[in-house]
């Protein structure tokens, strides 16, 4: 679902937000919560509804979603608690820097901040104006971080979230493309990826930024680094999965094979393992997992072919997979876990 979601056209973001962007201004704005908050509606069957993120906080489990949902769960997914959020929107991707701080970010340009390890959030920042989502979340340290989102949006806080600054600016990117994920790279630092394959990378803490030749053309909706020095995956449409060992000076396309031919399914997500394995999903139920770094993917799609949109391990090998129908508890390729 995640690449609806983050719509690899200037279309699909419209009808997402229901409007066209405003122009970005070089400006900052403090952190304010609204004088009256509207929070998510708690709901017995949250978890079974469209999520689109989820991560660890230490060994806490928590996913974001539709309606402005955030669970967080302690028993390794087996059940899940509702989190107070103040906001009904669609969040669509959540960070944690360690057990207890943690970022969300989603449409109505919003993020909400956890210090409790997401049991309880407030919101940091908004801009109604701009009528488009935020779709990722990194934060390098405590008190600096990054949200980037729908038509170039860049944001930057020095000072844990208290106040949010655009530094779109920084991007050589004059067509506002979409930016749809933003990650660290070993020894190397930042990474951006979106719309029609642009690529920008940062190797001095995001205060420059320069633009990388993508090697394809079509929206790419991740990126993350893998356990080795300076090498990373991007991922989008149409199965393309590209790796790099260099920071992106040059690429290889993985090829994912099928019983039909290449991969065609979008990829959505992905989570550097523990043990340093690296696991992609994406629509039709695609699972790939890599144990080598990313160089080559073992695939299994799931009988149920949901659209998925977001992974994280679980203890034993095991995977945590959230997207349509909410949470799954699947084995380590990515099969339904029968639930005792």
């Amino acid at each position: 679902m995640r690449d609806w979601l983050k719509a690899g056209t200037r279309h699909g973001i419209r009808g997402l937000t229901a409007g066209v962007a405003l122009a970005l201004g070089a400006c900052s704005w403090v952190a304010q919560a609204a004088a009256v908050a509207e929070y998510s509606v708690e709901s017995a069957k949250a978890s079974q509804g469209l999520l689109i993120d989820a991560t660890h906080a230490g060994k806490r489990l928590v996913v974001v979603g539709d309606r402005g949902h955030i669970l967080f769960s302690d028993d390794q997914g087996r059940s899940w608690t509702q989190a107070r959020v103040p906001t009904r929107q669609l969040l669509t991707a959540v960070f944690f820097l360690d057990d207890k701080r943690g970022w969300a970010v989603g449409h109505d340009a919003q993020i909400l901040a956890s210090s409790d390890g997401g049991a309880t959030w407030t919101k940091q920042f908004e801009d109604l104006a701009r009528e488009a989502p935020l779709l990722d979340v990194r934060f390098i340290n405590a008190q600096h971080g990054f949200a980037v989102g729908a038509y170039g949006a860049l944001l930057e806080t020095t000072d844990g979230g208290q106040h949010w600054q655009d530094v779109a600016d920084r991007l050589d990117n004059p067509d506002q493309m979409h930016l749809n994920a933003i990650t660290q790279v070993a020894d190397a630092g930042l990474f951006i990826v979106g719309e029609q394959g642009s690529m920008f990378r940062s190797s001095d803490a995001g205060q420059s930024w320069s633009p990388v030749q993508s090697p394809y053309e079509g929206s790419l909706f991740g990126v993350i680094g893998t356990a080795l020095p300076r090498t990373l995956l991007a991922f989008g449409l149409r199965g393309n999965l590209l790796r790099s060992t260099d920071f992106g000076d040059s690429w290889q396309r993985i090829a994912v094979p099928t019983p039909r031919g290449p991969l065609a399914f979008g990829l959505a997500g992905a989570a550097l393992l523990d043990d340093g394995s690296l696991v992609v999903v994406g629509n039709g139920g695609s699972v790939l997992r890599s144990l080598d770094h990313g160089q080559t993917f073992s695939l299994y799609n799931r009988a149920d072919r949901l659209a998925l949109a977001g992974v994280s391990g679980l203890v034993g090998d095991r995977l945590l997979l959230v997207g349509q129908g909410g949470v799954h508890l699947a084995s380590a390729q990515g099969a339904e876990e029968v639930q005792r």
